[in-house]
């Protein structure tokens, strides 16, 4: 029998976060980084329940999707098991350009213009918390040796995947929830951070699949345990390529451009939103006294904080401007990286063009502040409800005019049928339907 030619997958991380595509033999790789593989403008339409919203396209149109080779995971396990082959890519027209809708393409129109305001380039990473199914095994779990040691061959596994998928490993360790875990990676630069992001989620199943188990990103399991979140770790580097987030007499350590930037964070962060936490149940995780977020605020060492500025263990000022950066706090897996990554860096890019003055630092359980409060101190109590979130997206001119014109009408008809799904479901079975997707 003739050998059997490998296929690889191209693909793209969609409007609901998942990774969608098409395979094709390996062998033809060159020829389709030139000429890509058809796609259909209707897939944006696809909800993360796999049925299709309201499209206003139709059968109509034909798009491309081109990889991009820097991307590619060749992902080889130790036993006879099949390489797992995939790389992402952009969706294009069929003369080449950049399609509307794609969300890598988003990112890279993001920063593009953060180069432009900011004279800065982005250097960052995605962290992720996510649960296994089935019992909690017995003994001490939340950050405990035990429970880390009865995940260990997972662990040392996925290490080794992340490793061949171009990953730089950081941490695995066991986190405070049920059979949660959480998994970091080095940073990146550009738009390799939310690629990087992207790979481990899939990287992750495909090794928890190898290990005969199920893993979930969902933003939450249950309506009375922890959520799992991404944050999302940022700092800026100059044209030379040096650090260019801290400066020692800047508020908080904060540089001009990082200072400004996370003003425009802040100011859009109940606009934006629905495009980084835009599931139905991402908003039972943000809410007080739950180590997420649920206000617009700035913290510095504070895990309630929506961004926060992350500690240095230095007191070297080159070490400092290498390690100093910021994290985006709002957001979880059911958001495409791209995505969230773009819609912060345009509020932040909209910071530095209006000059925006530094936040201050919270201090205190704004939770604990009445409405009239709040307002004089500039803070408002983040969306408690997707179709919240969404009115405020949709109702932002500013924020919708960051993106092309037919982005925001068919991200509101993508995430309204996704809604439409859930409509009459309780929490718990919200939380279920969720965590099968994720």
């Amino acid at each position: 029998m003739k050998k059997t030619d490998p296929l690889v997958f191209a693909a793209t991380s969609d409007l609901a976060g998942i990774t969608r595509g098409k395979a094709f033999p390996l062998s033809k790789l060159d020829s389709r980084m030139k000429k890509g593989v058809g796609w259909t403008p209707t897939n944006v339409m696809i909800t993360c329940f796999d049925h299709i919203a309201p499209s206003p396209y139709g059968s109509l149109g034909d798009l491309l999707l081109i990889p991009d080779a820097t991307t590619a995971v060749d992902l080889e396990f130790a036993d006879d098991a099949p390489v797992e082959r995939f790389v992402l890519g952009d969706i294009t027209d069929l003369a080449g350009a950049p399609w509307d809708l794609c969300t890598r393409s988003l990112l890279k129109a993001a920063l593009d213009r953060l180069q432009q305001v900011g004279g800065v380039s982005l250097l960052g990473a995605f962290e992720h918390e996510f649960q296994f199914h089935g019992d909690v095994p017995p003994g001490p779990q939340g950050y405990s040796l035990n429970g880390f040691s009865q995940r260990r061959a997972f662990g040392e596994t996925l290490m080794s995947g992340l490793d061949q998928g171009g990953l730089e490993n950081d941490t695995f360790m066991k986190e405070y929830g049920a059979n949660q875990y959480e998994v970091t990676n080095g940073p990146s630069k550009g738009v390799r951070v939310a690629d990087d992001a992207v790979i481990l989620r899939e990287v992750t199943r495909m090794t928890a699949r190898h290990h005969g188990e199920i893993v979930t990103f969902t933003p939450i399991r249950d309506p009375a345990g922890v959520g799992n979140g991404v944050h999302i770790h940022m700092s800026f580097l100059d044209g030379d390529g040096a650090p260019a987030t801290w400066d020692a007499d800047g508020p908080s350590g904060m540089s001009a451009v990082s200072a400004s930037f996370v003003a425009g964070v802040l100011k859009y962060l109940d606009s934006i939103i629905a495009l980084t936490a835009p599931s139905a149940v991402s908003y039972l995780r943000l809410t007080p006294h739950r180590w997420s977020a649920a206000y617009n605020n700035l913290g510095f060492r504070d895990r309630e904080a929506s961004v926060r500025i992350c500690p240095v263990t230095s007191d070297d000022p080159e070490k400092i401007a290498r390690q100093y950066n910021f994290e985006y706090r709002a957001a979880d897996a059911a958001a495409s990286p791209y995505l969230a990554l773009a819609a912060i860096i345009h509020a932040g890019c909209q910071g530095i063009e209006d000059k925006l003055p530094a936040p201050t630092v919270t201090q205190e359980d704004l939770s604990l502040l009445s409405p009239s409060t709040l307002a004089a101190k500039g803070y408002v109590r983040l969306p408690q409800s997707l179709e919240e979130a969404l009115e405020r997206f949709e109702g932002n001119k500013t924020v919708c005019g960051w993106f092309p014109k037919e982005f925001a009408p068919v991200y509101v008809a993508h995430k309204k049928g996704e809604l439409s799904v859930v409509a009459n479901m309780d929490e718990a079975e919200r939380c279920a339907a969720y965590e099968a997707v994720y």
